[in-house]
């Protein structure tokens, strides 16, 4: 592989490090540096891998404004057998970044150009400082300054990164003024934001069945309240075959996870509208404030590049093993489920993901630790003669059509087709509808 746009490699750690970072920081895509790999794509390898990371962490951390923490991510790898290091850099939204001691002069401040770090024109740097985006909840002062935060530091100390007596400066919990920003009171013991998961039965908002309610707290551990909520709401359906015993869940546990933690970390705070989480029968939503950030694009997005809308935020879920990697979300969400789930608009950005196809209808699924039960099952088939709201909707259109095939039922559903069906079989078993005619033939509605 050769250098392109987003590549670069770098033979050994250089003194020109921090020009490189600087271009993709001000580039619109971000971009990834290998260190221990020559021009040409050859793995050289390093030969201290480890101190090489401490180097390229502080020395981004002191050189470079605005602060770009939590805008890079500095990963250990192996590659033909050698030591390499992984730098991954996002594009930043205080642009334009420059060398600390050059300031916002043409010596100062880089951007990608091709396969190149190029001076940024002064002009285009002005330009840039103009639009800077100032309303970032890290220089929004709280209006409580009185904040505890022993839930954060239980957090870092589980994880073995014990806060010392500068962490409200390291983690950039102050504003200009050295006051608390609202980062620190989103992290803080005790604050006024408040986390909603509801449950309804069936698949609209009519019937609210359930409400529980997050909040008051740190964002941390409402973060992992909903992550255990959800995991419990995702059950575990087992169904016993002639070969073997089958195990399903409603939804792939990996993308649902990153699509709770991607809500949280992205999610625009200086709204004060924080993500909602919603279950029905038949899928599962989860909604953050906020659209794209500005620059990325649809397609972007969906390939991973990062443009982290709060850089603060980001930083310390990755502390505290919450985020794996920079951009690395999007693309996991994406193995298992397809970019129509996701919804967009100025203001929001909608993940909606269905119960899993192979789960939907099956009469004989046992819930792993107990029976299938509670309105959150009805995709499963629910007591045989009882219908869910699903196949009562299944049922209604071919009451009115009883010809319709299985590609256009799937198609007023909005499922594929083999969800399609497994809800006409279900129906098929619970006595509601027979087959008349074979496979030129018709519905018959029997009850």
């Amino acid at each position: 592989m050769t250098e392109t746009n987003r590549i670069e490699y770098k033979q050994e750690l250089t003194e020109s490090l921090e020009k490189e970072v600087i271009a993709f920081l001000n580039y619109r895509e971000g971009g990834i540096i290998y260190i221990g790999v020559d021009k040409l794509g050859k793995t050289i390898g390093l030969v201290d891998s480890d101190g090489d990371q401490l180097k390229i962490k502080d020395r981004l951390k002191h050189n470079i404004l605005p602060s770009c923490l939590g805008l890079f991510d500095v990963v250990s790898e192996q590659k033909d057998g050698l030591a390499i290091i992984k730098l991954i850099i996002a594009s930043g939204s205080e642009k334009p970044y420059f060398l600390k001691k050059y300031g916002m002069t043409e010596k100062g401040v880089f951007v990608r150009i091709g396969t190149a770090a190029e001076p940024m024109p002064q002009k285009m740097i002005d330009a840039l400082f103009a639009k800077r985006i100032r309303n970032s909840i890290s220089k929004i002062k709280s209006n409580q300054q009185n904040l505890s935060f022993e839930q954060l530091k239980i957090y870092y100390d589980a994880v073995g990164k014990k806060l010392n007596e500068n962490f409200a400066v390291n983690l950039e919990l102050l504003n200009a003024d050295e006051q608390y920003n609202y980062v620190a009171y989103l992290m803080a013991d005790k604050n006024s934001n408040s986390i909603k998961l509801a449950k309804y039965k069936g698949i609209g908002r009519a019937n609210l069945i359930e409400n529980n309610e997050y909040g008051y707290e740190s964002l941390i551990k409402a973060t992992k309240q909903v992550l255990d909520k959800i995991d419990l709401e995702n059950k575990t359906l087992a169904k016993i075959t002639s070969k073997e015993r089958e195990e399903t869940r409603f939804w792939d546990a990996i993308a649902l996870r990153e699509a709770v933690i991607n809500a949280f970390v992205h999610n625009d705070y200086t709204t004060e509208v924080p993500p909602k989480f919603e279950l029905f029968d038949d899928r599962i939503e989860i909604t953050s404030t906020g659209g794209l950030p500005d620059g990325l694009s649809q397609d972007e997005f969906f390939k991973g590049f990062s443009v982290p809308r709060n850089k603060e935020i980001m930083r310390i879920y990755k502390d505290l093993d919450l985020v794996e990697q920079l951009g690395s979300g999007i693309p996991r969400i994406l193995e298992s489920y397809p970019r129509e789930c996701f919804q967009f608009s100025e203001n929001f950005l909608r993940m909606s993901f269905p119960v899993n196809d192979q789960v939907v209808g099956e009469e004989d699924a046992v819930e792993v630790g107990g029976p299938i039960g509670g309105p959150i099952s009805g995709p499963i088939g629910g007591p045989i003669g009882e219908l869910t709201a699903r196949q009562k909707e299944v049922l209604q259109l071919l009451k009115k059509n009883n010809r319709l095939s299985k590609r256009e039922l799937a198609a007023h559903l909005n499922v594929n087709v083999s969800a399609a069906q497994a809800h006409v079989d279900a129906l098929r078993a619970k006595g509601y509808i027979e087959r008349a005619g074979g496979t030129r033939g018709y519905w018959k509605i029997i009850k």
